[in-house]
């Protein structure tokens, strides 16, 4: 069940191959173990996606696909977990990571009132960069490892259930 939906919710490997952002990876999209629908391929590819969604940097789908090819991940769920930092999301994510950061390094949290320019980017990130990158590494990996945690356990009851499943029908053929 779990490879079904997987495979219901993936784009086309012609869609991810031809992507304009992605045509710098060239040959190395071509890969058939970046489409594979597989425990190892999907579990790897939450970690490799939630990772890089708490990357504060602009073009994350890049980085995700950057990181899915050497690891030999699912390329297309690794580039969409990205988006699970979107625009309406990423103002609490990126706050929750500022906020754990402060507190990881034991510092006064400093106020600041973001705005989307790039003089507040190169002034007013100046005070609070230390903590916001620390509490994004933290999160990012805390969600890749849960991530990474949670798709192996899924996948396995899935397994674990569809064999039960066909030793009860088995067992019910044999007593006919």
């Amino acid at each position: 069940m779990a490879k079904k939906f997987f495979k219901r919710i993936m784009p086309d490997h012609d869609t991810i191959r031809h992507h304009k952002h992605l045509q710098i990876f060239g040959d190395l999209l071509h890969d058939p173990n970046l489409w594979h629908l597989n425990r190892k391929s999907v579990s790897g590819a939450f970690a490799v996606g939630l990772f890089m969604a708490f990357a504060p940097v602009p073009f994350q789908m890049v980085l995700a696909a950057a990181a899915a090819i050497p690891f030999r991940v699912n390329l297309p769920l690794s580039v969409g977990l990205v988006w699970v930092s979107n625009p309406i999301t990423m103002p609490p994510l990126f706050y929750g990571a500022y906020k754990l950061g402060v507190w990881m390094l034991n510092w006064p949290e400093t106020p600041f009132i973001f705005e989307p320019t790039i003089e507040w980017l190169t002034t007013g990130l100046l005070h609070i960069w230390e903590p916001f990158l620390l509490g994004c590494f933290v999160l990012g990996s805390a969600s890749a490892v849960l991530g990474f945690v949670f798709v192996r356990l899924l996948w396995r009851w899935q397994v674990v259930k569809a064999y039960n499943l066909r030793k009860i029908r088995k067992s019910k053929q044999i007593l006919k």
